[in-house]
């Protein structure tokens, strides 16, 4: 197995690494679904992340926004981020999806990263949706749950509201359709640290199978594959990929 896969990522033409919050939580970012350290364990995500939650106390939504944006900032890029990036430079062409909100993939060094979930480093106004350029790189650490006022819109003075998608949003429709045409373009696709259950983004490994990619999952439960030419690799990100790298490309 691990043969047929290195010969598929030295052959490969276009690869195609698709990222979930498995790769940060190597960097001590916590997942959502983590029930012992994920991020709604204190709190009701109907009061945090929709709409109609920073309609009714933006302070509160915009404060735990900016703590999660300042715990990021202080995390860095773990080897799976770094493994990727290099990646690009050995592959012909390289198309990185993420469902991550955080920066790590472009502080390791990858360029034009496809964020299907939208950024916490790319706020815009809650009410005419114009990007804000204003946010501190750092700041104190707000505590967790402490009310922050949302800064005002450069252009209409509407509050500024956090760059994600939140429950009950679609997906940016220019992201999404990149990467559903870029899976069924690829003929290697890296699935890694994604738990395959949020859609639409979830389609993005299904697309690639059908159109007759090889299919690798990186992750530390095994996945049972979906086809001959889909494959399990369990492990730790920051592990398995630089493992892979090697194997691929040193002589």
């Amino acid at each position: 197995m691990l043969a047929a896969i290195v010969q598929a990522l030295r052959d490969s033409r276009h690869l195609l690494v698709f990222t979930g919050a498995g790769v940060s939580a190597e960097s001590g970012i916590p997942t959502f679904r983590d029930a012992l350290t994920g991020l709604w364990a204190r709190f009701d995500p109907a009061r945090l992340a929709t709409p109609e939650a920073f309609a009714a106390d933006p302070d509160l939504v915009w404060g735990w926004y900016e703590w999660r944006r300042q715990r990021v900032l202080r995390a860095m890029p773990n080897p799976a981020h770094r493994a990727i990036a290099e990646l690009a430079g050995r592959v012909p062409r390289l198309t990185l999806v993420t469902q991550n909100v955080d920066d790590l993939h472009e502080r390791a060094g990858s360029a034009e990263v496809i964020h299907l979930h939208g950024s916490l480093q790319a706020p815009r106004c809650f009410d005419c949706a114009a990007p804000y350029s204003g946010l501190a790189r750092e700041l104190d650490e707000p505590e967790e749950g402490r009310r922050l006022p949302p800064p005002r819109c450069e252009r209409c003075g509407g509050p500024v509201r956090p760059g994600v998608v939140w429950f009950g949003e679609s997906m940016p429709e220019a992201a999404l359709q990149q990467a559903f045409a870029a899976a069924a373009e690829c003929d290697l696709l890296l699935s890694i640290g994604t738990s395959g259950l949020v859609y639409p983004a979830a389609q993005v490994p299904q697309i690639a199978a059908r159109h007759g990619a090889c299919v690798v999952h990186i992750n530390p439960q095994p996945v049972a594959p979906g086809g001959p030419r889909e494959y399990s690799l369990p492990g730790a990100a920051g592990v398995v990929l630089p493992q892979l790298l090697q194997a691929a490309f040193t002589d």
